[in-house]
């Protein structure tokens, strides 16, 4: 009797990362329905940590704050200044852990061991060193971490990691600490076929895959951070996308099973945060789109789709995708090397959006680009730009046309 109970104690006990965003943290009273939550996930036999964002829109008024007071941020000071949300956060919540008779300790990032480069503003994690936050587990404590910082290795200046750091900072400690699971808490259910607000009929996806997930975030689909599920198919953490408001299931974010058929087309996603710009004229020799392309690298400009026309009397057409608020360094860019490479004119256009099919099934069936662009071509809508993956294809359309066109390639496939 005695080598049973010795066996059942020896069982190891499961540890689960919940991490909670900004809109689940907003209040008081959502502060204290998150402390019960995690309070019944450590009753119910599980070890828990815990990832906090800055309580609803405090980072932006953060920002606005700093730049009511300068118009000079040193990014040192912003990132101590940004950090601060979260750090505030931390700190509540473990004191409505306490209030309900639930052990738990706030940690910074510097505190949980998130070591970092020296960027600021968007430092890149370089080592983890978790001990503390161990033992605090180890002593039957709930260790509440603040997201989206750590410390520079270099400077031992806090950093932050970016907007979507939360979810990175939950996905690096699942990965440390060994977790059985990731849960990303957030103000939707889980991840959709579609924007439920433009598609009635959208259906929350019980399962997606890695592939899958990192090609919806990268065309439109707000959460979770693309950056996170980057480093959860690296490191095959499983992710579950779910409500702080409902607690019911989300989605599981998981390896792709090679033994299941897959959908053709699991979701449609759009995104209307890009501009496009056109160099015309352009020669049509070696180096020219090498020359381009390297000045807006330089320049820190994230370029996306990219199309050259073909070749029509030495001279060609290139037209390339960039964020919003990339437009003017990339106009300034073109605009200056217009004429050092012989280009006749430079257009700008922010009236676009990207309307982005994905699907693992795509690998293995034909004919869903001529599906997709008949459907496009029946409602009326014209494509501009294509760009295609193994698992996607997207079409850049007049902004105006983004909702029927998703509404459209939604019915076709999905409906």
């Amino acid at each position: 009797m005695a080598a049973v109970s010795a066996a059942v104690a020896s069982e190891p006990v499961p540890l689960v990362v919940q991490k909670f965003g900004g809109t689940s943290v907003a209040d008081p009273e959502r502060i204290r329905e998150v402390a019960d939550h995690v309070a019944r996930t450590k009753r119910h036999g599980s070890d828990v940590v815990v990832v906090v964002s800055a309580m609803g829109k405090e980072t932006d008024e953060l920002l606005r704050l700093a730049a009511d007071v300068s118009k000079v941020r040193p990014g040192r000071e912003l990132d101590m200044l940004i950090t601060a949300g979260e750090r505030k956060a931390t700190a509540l919540l473990c004191m409505a852990l306490h209030d309900l008779g639930v052990p738990a300790d706030s940690f910074t990032g510097s505190q949980a061991g998130f070591i970092t480069d020296s960027t600021h503003s968007n430092a890149k994690i370089t080592e983890l060193r978790p001990e503390r936050l161990k033992k605090a587990i180890a002593a039957g404590r709930i260790p509440v971490v603040g997201g989206a910082q750590g410390v520079s290795a270099e400077t031992h200046d806090v950093t932050f990691l970016g907007r979507g750091g939360s979810d990175t900072t939950a996905v690096a400690l699942a990965h440390a600490l060994d977790a059985d699971s990731c849960e990303l808490y957030t103000d939707v259910t889980g991840i959709f076929t579609a924007d439920p607000r433009l598609v009635s009929s959208a259906k929350r996806m019980a399962k997606v895959s890695f592939d899958e997930m990192l090609e919806m975030t990268a065309n439109g689909t707000p959460k979770p951070a693309m950056r996170a599920v980057e480093f959860a198919r690296t490191w095959g953490v499983r992710l579950h996308v779910r409500s702080a408001f409902t607690w019911e299931p989300g989605t599981w974010v998981q390896e792709e099973d090679p033994t299941m058929e897959q959908a053709i087309v699991s979701a449609v996603v759009h995104d209307t945060s890009e501009a496009k710009v056109t160099v015309t004229g352009v020669p049509d020799e070696p180096g020219i789109a090498a020359r381009l392309f390297r000045l807006l690298a330089d320049r820190e400009v994230n370029v996306d789709m990219i199309v050259q026309n073909v070749s029509d009397h030495g001279v060609t057409d290139i037209s390339f995708t960039v964020p919003h608020e990339h437009l003017e360094a990339a106009r300034e860019v073109t605009e200056a090397l217009k004429d050092e490479i012989g280009a006749t004119g430079v257009s700008t256009d922010h009236e676009i959006a990207r309307v982005s099919l994905i699907g693992a099934g795509m690998k293995s069936n034909p004919g869903v680009a001529a599906t997709t662009f008949e459907t496009l071509a029946a409602h009326g809508i014209n494509i501009e730009m294509i760009s295609t993956s193994a698992i996607r294809i997207s079409c850049i359309v007049r902004e105006h046309q983004a909702e029927e066109a998703v509404q459209a390639l939604h019915a076709a496939f999905l409906g």
